[in-house]
């Protein structure tokens, strides 16, 4: 049960060892110019390996928790799947349903744990292999593994390292089945918001640590930007640079003085174009003194 990107490498590696009686995802959403159904990562590869795919709207519903039983699966594998599971879907498999999440439980419970942790200037963050029960991620762990976050990750690299962790990690859980799980601490508990685009736009008069982190944790989706003229640009890359100034003054190069210290930008997108190297970008696009 999954749907996006992040959970196609599970997909594949439960399928190299076991039988997948079904594949949950979310229906096809209207994507690209024409605005036709497309169908999602989880959707478009299960097809390819030709497994009989489910896309519900919903759980709710008496007829959906009776299909799902049906299947009379030993167990389910949740990761990033976006819909809720109800009690009667938790409990229909024989060894219940387990969820991978990107985090160190409990720490970042919720929906952009990826996200969160490189903008709150997290060392580090992981995989944990979960117990699913009714409340938002408080299940009890059964398996979980730590990764250091680098100075310069962005999202989008995090994303990919944990995307392929947790692929490993559930696949050692289900060969050791049953496992002891150990309740999560009462304490450290925190809350991976969803990311909204108003969060977006870089504030200049923030500390240069905390700019640096919101442009690597917001790349590439919904990617942090800044107005330069009339134009939106998204910048996508960065580090800590020596240099002072006010707030927005750009020092040299894409080199920006912060509320302190200073941010280089390393890679951007200007609108309608696609990502490039910040010297590149700065061929075609000249800076204000001060943005």
């Amino acid at each position: 049960m999954g749907t996006p990107e992040f959970s196609v490498p599970v997909l594949e590696a439960l399928h190299r060892k076991h039988e997948i009686m079904a594949v949950y995802c979310q229906p096809p959403r209207p994507a690209g110019r024409g605005k036709a159904d497309r169908p999602s990562p989880v959707q478009a590869r299960a097809e390819a390996l030709r497994l009989p795919v489910q896309h519900p709207v919903s759980l709710r519903s008496d007829a959906a928790a009776a299909e799902f039983a049906a299947l009379d699966a030993d167990v389910a594998v949740v990761v990033a799947y976006g819909l809720i599971l109800p009690q009667e879907v938790l409990d229909a498999p024989r060894l219940g349903c387990l969820n991978i999440h990107a985090s160190l439980l409990p720490r970042w419970r919720g929906a952009a744990p990826i996200h969160r942790a490189i903008m709150a200037g997290d060392r580090e963050t992981g995989v944990c292999i979960m117990q699913m029960e009714a409340g938002l991620d408080t299940g009890p762990v059964l398996l979980r593994e730590a990764v250091e976050i680098g100075a310069e990750e962005t999202t989008a690299g995090l994303h990919d390292r944990l995307s392929a962790l947790g692929a490993r990690l559930v696949v050692e859980a289900l060969d050791q089945l049953p496992l002891s799980a150990v309740p999560q601490a009462a304490e450290g508990v925190t809350y991976a918001a969803k990311i909204d685009k108003t969060e977006a736009r870089v504030d200049w008069s923030r500390p240069a640590v905390e700019v640096d982190r919101l442009i690597r944790g917001l790349s590439p989706f919904p990617g942090a930007w800044t107005q330069v003229g009339g134009e939106r640009v998204k910048l996508l890359r960065s580090r800590l640079a020596p240099g002072t100034g006010a707030p927005g003054q750009v020092l040299h190069g894409f080199t920006v003085a912060c509320g302190t210290g200073a941010v280089e930008i390393t890679e951007a997108q200007r609108e309608g174009k696609r990502p490039m190297p910040a010297a590149e970008v700065l061929r075609g696009l000249v800076l204000p003194e001060s943005l």
